[in-house]
């Protein structure tokens, strides 16, 4: 679950170029290549991705990433011509993706923690009630966050012989942030005990990275809990808990990543 972030890719700064995506050649458009049937996108073979790009020296942009839903004749990927791809073109970049009617964990870590989500979401339903499994949950989620918090995101966009040959779509270490504590926090109102645990959750993740993005997006998830306990814990006991342990996140945010044997420096 871990494959797309990997500890050996260069280590670069935080960047906001991935955010600006180039337009095609002088004198191309992007040509559509549709979706050969309807399903979730379980995997996608990167390198002869790659390769089929650099044979034609053309541009492939993906417009759907790993998890995603497409259906079957919408665009699945742009190319950068002059003139509408041939069948055999067409063809060859539609077997390169792994078009199922479920998704997979194998290349989709965003699956994975969705699942773990929806448990806590059940537990934490008024019906269930269940914190303990919740709490756990949150355990789970932090775990496969520490091991991705420290390795580094390849860059969306792949060279070959230093051309841009590859736009992909691809989770982010905030987007998989987000899809593991958001909704949880939202349905954690007055839940002391799961407001504590995702504080102490941040407060280790922010200390395996040193990264800034990840940090500032740390920060906000532990300023977004800080609000929901302001306004939905009536205990002064309970609040004051949560101040301690908001100070012990801060304490974190100052301090050197506490970076273990055989792990990168991000930043």
């Amino acid at each position: 679950m871990t494959g797309f972030f990997r500890k050996d890719w260069e280590q670069e700064p935080d960047k906001d170029d991935d955010d600006q995506t180039p337009r095609p050649p002088n004198g191309r458009n992007w040509r559509g290549v549709p979706a050969k049937e309807s399903g979730y996108i379980q995997s996608v073979n990167n390198a002869e991705l790659l390769r089929l790009a650099q044979d034609k020296k053309t541009v492939v942009r993906m417009e759907h990433g790993i998890g995603a839903f497409v259906v079957q004749n919408t665009t699945l990927v742009s190319l950068a011509l002059e003139d509408p791809p041939d069948q055999e073109r067409i063809a060859a970049l539609q077997a390169t993706f792994s078009i199922r009617r479920h998704r997979s964990v194998e290349q989709d870590a965003a699956f994975g923690i969705r699942q773990i989500v929806d448990m806590a979401l059940k537990a934490l339903s008024p019906g269930i009630n269940d914190t303990t499994t919740a709490v756990i949950c949150v355990d789970y989620l932090s775990a496969i966050l520490a091991r991705l918090s420290p390795r580094q995101t390849p860059s969306l966009y792949r060279y070959a012989d230093g051309e841009l040959r590859v736009i992909t779509e691809g989770a982010s270490f905030e987007s998989l942030l987000a899809e593991s504590f958001d909704q949880i926090r939202s349905n954690a109102k007055g839940n002391l005990a799961i407001m504590l645990r995702m504080l102490g959750a941040i407060q280790t993740l922010i200390s395996l990275t040193a990264s800034p993005q990840r940090r500032r997006a740390l920060r906000k998830h532990a300023q977004w809990i800080a609000e929901l306990a302001e306004r939905t814990l009536e205990s002064a006991h309970d609040r004051a808990g949560i101040d301690a342990r908001l100070a012990l996140v801060r304490v974190a945010l100052k301090a050197e990543p506490a970076l273990c044997a055989g792990e990168e420096n991000t930043n």
